[in-house]
């Protein structure tokens, strides 16, 4: 199968392909370049081919009829042009691989449907295993995205009233012999500070975040930082990248797939993290060395006791297949529970820092008001 590659040649490929996902994840240079389609797009489509298959419609005629009338024209066109290639005798696997809109885990699946004779089942899990991606993304970025505009609004409108309310404050209660002491000199102070230095930090806020955006070794670096100091982090990702491995293992290995090419294509599913050269690693081993699965993944990886032990068990048992089915399912469920956990303590950070943040602009612009009179009073006195 050529998309698999060959042990000896399995390093080629990960070298070609890092800066490619650079540029089309971080920094989008190439913008005219085939890109994946969305996921609920792609959920979409793989139901209405299964769907189609299941009603004995060949594939080219069931691209055809999903491409008519599609509102998304790239990916009308994109199907169409499929469509086009199997009639003119290219196998299904090769004409989706020529359109370089799917990743190595659809077109190994479709590979396997095709030797397999079972083309819709293939596509059926495909959307099986595409809602699942999308559900764990969609928590993520629900995570993620309430942070991110909370603190940038909490931090300008903090800027704002240092640079402009409470100077305006101190212009009304300042004059005559008062001199500002306590909480009020200190208000003063920290307006002068931010005053004299917010556009430095700002700077250097701003370029950490493009800096974070835009380089995967600095992502990188804070999330493994991150994960070694808080445990909840760490059980959550280790989770989800070893979850969706396994997914995409049994995918493959239920189709048809043998178990070291399966392997090796889930690698590519968990790029850019240590679990991907661990996979293709054991991959390697287990298919040239003819050490048993479990013994390959518990020397050359890096995953759970718990995998190791069940793989075991497939192994010994004849039974892999189920092994698989409830490993993934076991992870799916564990990852939704750490994915609340962590939610619902990222959620506490937040609202403390938010409401740590709202106290200090208020106090700062209330408490030099309240307590300017009583000071002034006293100092005339």
């Amino acid at each position: 199968m050529s998309s698999i590659p060959s042990p000896n040649r399995q390093n080629a490929p990960i070298k070609e392909e890092k800066p490619k996902t650079a540029m089309n994840k971080e920094i989008q240079l190439f913008p005219n370049k085939p890109k994946r389609f969305k996921t609920k797009d792609s959920i979409k489509l793989y139901r209405g081919l299964a769907s189609m298959m299941k009603a004995q419609i060949n594939t080219a005629d069931a691209l055809k009829y999903y491409a008519e009338g599609l509102p998304d024209k790239n990916m009308a066109g994109t199907l169409l042009k499929i469509h086009d290639d199997i009639h003119g005798g290219i196998s299904v696997y090769d004409a989706f691989k020529r359109s370089k809109h799917f990743d190595d885990m659809t077109l190994g699946l479709i590979k396997a449907g095709m030797d397999s004779g079972e083309l819709d089942s293939a596509f059926r899990d495909l959307a099986t295993r595409a809602e699942t991606a999308a559900f764990f993304s969609k928590k993520i970025r629900k995570i993620v995205v309430i942070p991110s505009i909370v603190f940038p609004v909490l931090i300008m409108a903090f800027i704002y009233c240092q640079i402009s309310i409470v100077p305006q404050i101190r212009g009304m209660v300042g004059g005559g012999n008062y001199e500002p002491k306590g909480p009020v000199k200190f208000f003063f102070t920290l307006s002068d500070f931010t005053i004299q230095w917010y556009p430095l930090a700002l700077t250097i806020l701003i370029s950490i975040v493009l800096a974070f955006i835009i380089s995967k070794k600095l992502r990188d670096l804070v999330m493994n930082l991150a994960m070694s100091k808080w445990r909840v982090l760490r059980k959550l990702v280790q989770g989800l990248r070893q979850a969706t491995f396994l997914g995409v293992i049994k995918l493959l290995h239920g189709n048809g797939i043998n178990m070291a090419k399966a392997i090796k294509t889930a690698a590519a599913s968990v790029k850019g993290t240590p679990f991907h050269d661990e996979l293709l690693r054991a991959a390697e081993q287990y298919e040239s060395s003819g050490v048993p699965l479990a013994i390959a993944f518990s020397k050359f990886t890096s995953v759970d006791d718990q995998i190791v032990h069940m793989l075991s068990i497939g192994e010994k048992s004849a039974s892999m297949g189920d092994q698989l089915a409830m490993l993934t399912e076991m992870y799916e469920e564990e990852c939704q529970e750490s994915m609340e956990n962590f939610s619902n303590l990222l959620s506490f950070f937040v609202m403390f820092g938010a409401v740590s943040m709202v106290a200090l602009v208020f106090m700062s612009v209330f408490m030099p008001i309240f307590l300017a009179g009583p000071e002034m009073m006293n100092s005339a006195m």
